[in-house]
């Protein structure tokens, strides 16, 4: 099974491309973060992850969102986000690593979970906010290049999918793993 990374800063509308891939019939991995958020929020939390177990929790469920997605049949899948991204969001709220997110990161690396290629969903030049994003589009950016060394630093490479239609996006990387 081939599993390949979409990801990039809040807003770039990764959302939006994994389900297209989905309706094109791809198996979809979706993002662990915004439902955390959104479950946290849910119960009165406002801004879960200035918590300091926000990142573990995350961590947690993309792992078992993997390892569950790992007996379907598919030849190919996408995962919207992975732990790179928690590590990078980490970085981003100057957190360390926990020894949880410490581990999942080496795992990962370790098993080769995920195809070296990694989709790097450029920032469309704006955001639009929502209950889970609660970020300005300067500090996505500012997130964008965290996001983008921390993918470099584990050694991943990134095909970069510049802002564009929405179908023109999907075409670049139904290309690229042809």
């Amino acid at each position: 099974m081939k599993r390949f990374i979409i990801t990039g800063a809040p807003g770039a509308g990764k959302t939006a491309i994994i389900r297209q891939l989905e309706l094109d019939g791809f198996s979809v991995v979706d993002e662990a973060a915004t439902d955390v958020i959104a479950a946290a929020q849910a119960q009165g939390t406002v801004q879960p992850w200035t918590h300091p177990s926000f990142l573990d929790v995350v961590a947690h469920l993309q792992r078992d969102r993997q390892i569950r997605a790992s007996y379907q049949p598919d030849e190919v899948q996408f995962h919207d986000r992975c732990a790179v991204c928690t590590a990078a969001l980490a970085a981003y709220l100057g957190h360390p690593y926990t020894p949880f997110l410490a581990g999942e990161l080496e795992r990962v690396k370790k098993e080769a979970i995920y195809q070296n290629r990694v989709f790097f969903i450029r920032n469309l030049g704006f955001l639009m906010p929502t209950e889970a994003r609660r970020i300005t589009f300067e500090e996505t950016v500012r997130f964008e290049k965290i996001h983008e060394e921390t993918y470099r630093d584990f050694g991943f490479n990134l095909i970069s999918v510049e802002p564009g239609r929405l179908l023109e996006r999907v075409s670049i990387i139904k290309a690229a793993i042809r």
